[in-house]
């Protein structure tokens, strides 16, 4: 079995008899039924994923950020530069991103992953050399990339999530960095859930009406070239039936999304949550929920980015997210603003008394 095979015949659904004894803690607690609302749900949803309620404490948290560059930049779909790619890169490296500040806050790990961008970077610490290819090819023009090169950056974001559990992180955060990596977001998203370019396609890092108007037209376009209707693609692919999930992937998916899908489908193989950032995690996300459903149980939502198309990546993956602020960052700062709520709603099932430990009358008496 390849790794990527090895890693997703070992994901497993949450646990239905460690749901059920987390329903019944929670339950249990000095409290309100239901007071704590949706922290409520992720601590149960914790306990189903690592199968113990009470679930482990989401600490350490590392961050990981992928890197890449798109060939469809080529389309100008961004106000930006394709070089301001390496540039971020270095800044991560010396600290200096938003995504480092919040890290600092949570006292998260930063690994920054060189998966495709469209340089070569020289080695530093915090830096890991995965290039896989130096950036996708154009996918309004054909596929971005080939199978081998899909698997191969999923296979580096599995490695990540190994290596990272390794060193004793007990919580994945996502993060990426790649110019014009929302429009193959937009093009995943369509992809997998039928939804037209529209309205899944958003300004991204900044972009005017005449360059998201092209953007929308860009990502119908490469969904037509590549022979993708809204909503086939999924698990198995055959002659004649809708496009894998892998093929989808390759087509219209850049390097970065590959690789996140891998760390998603990497934490969950070793039963632990992955906090999901904005919309290039959500919708590498449905890349992954399509190699693997299961891998769904696994994930908690940080935020709900402002660009359109990740409601809909989040409503398709039935996640509810639980920071909204308006970010369009990116880098896994939503993810990174999300970890305490995570840790907090943990802590409530390892430290808050029970009706019965603490002698207080509940409202049955």
């Amino acid at each position: 079995m390849t790794i990527l095979e090895q890693t997703v015949a070992a994901i497993r659904p949450a646990d239905p008899a460690a749901l059920a004894e987390a329903r019944a803690h929670q339950d249990s607690l000095t409290k309100p039924r239901g007071a704590l609302g949706v922290l409520e749900e992720v601590a149960v949803r914790l306990a189903g994923a690592a199968s113990v309620s009470p679930p482990p404490l989401p600490v350490p948290a590392a961050l990981a950020i992928f890197a890449a560059d798109h060939g469809v930049h080529a389309q100008g779909v961004s106000p930006w530069p394709q070089e301001v790619t390496p540039q971020m890169v270095g800044n991560f490296l010396a600290g200096g991103a938003v995504a480092n500040a919040f890290a600092a806050q949570v006292d998260a790990s930063v690994t920054v992953v060189d998966v495709g961008v469209a340089a070569d970077l020289a080695p530093a610490p915090g830096l890991t050399i995965s290039k896989v290819a130096y950036g996708t090819a154009d996918l309004s023009l054909g596929p971005a990339m080939t199978a081998g090169q899909a698997v191969a950056a999923l296979e580096a974001g599995i490695a990540t999530a190994r290596d990272l559990v390794d060193r004793g992180a007990r919580c994945l955060i996502t993060g990426d960095m790649g110019i014009a990596n929302t429009t193959a977001s937009a093009a995943l998203i369509c992809a997998f859930t039928g939804q037209d370019a529209a309205v899944v396609t958003g300004r991204g890092t900044g972009a005017d009406d005449e360059t998201l108007a092209r953007k929308v037209e860009v990502v119908r376009r490469a969904l037509r070239v590549n022979g993708l209707r809204p909503g086939e693609s999924g698990e198995p692919g055959a002659d004649g039936c809708a496009p894998s999930a892998l093929g989808t992937l390759a087509a219209v998916g850049g390097l970065e999304h590959a690789a996140i899908a891998g760390f998603i489908l990497g934490g969950a193989a070793l039963r632990v949550p992955v906090i999901l950032d904005g919309v290039i995690a959500g919708s590498a996300a449905l890349a992954a929920a399509a190699l693997a459903p299961d891998v769904v149980d696994h994930c908690v939502a940080g935020h709900r980015s402002a660009e359109p198309g990740h409601a809909v990546a989040l409503g398709h993956l039935g996640l509810r997210p639980l920071v909204e602020l308006e970010l369009r960052l990116g880098e896994g700062t939503g993810g990174l603003l999300a970890h305490p709520l995570v840790c907090a709603a943990v802590r409530v099932m390892h430290e808050v008394a029970t009706f019965d430990s603490a002698g207080v009358t509940d409202k049955e008496g």
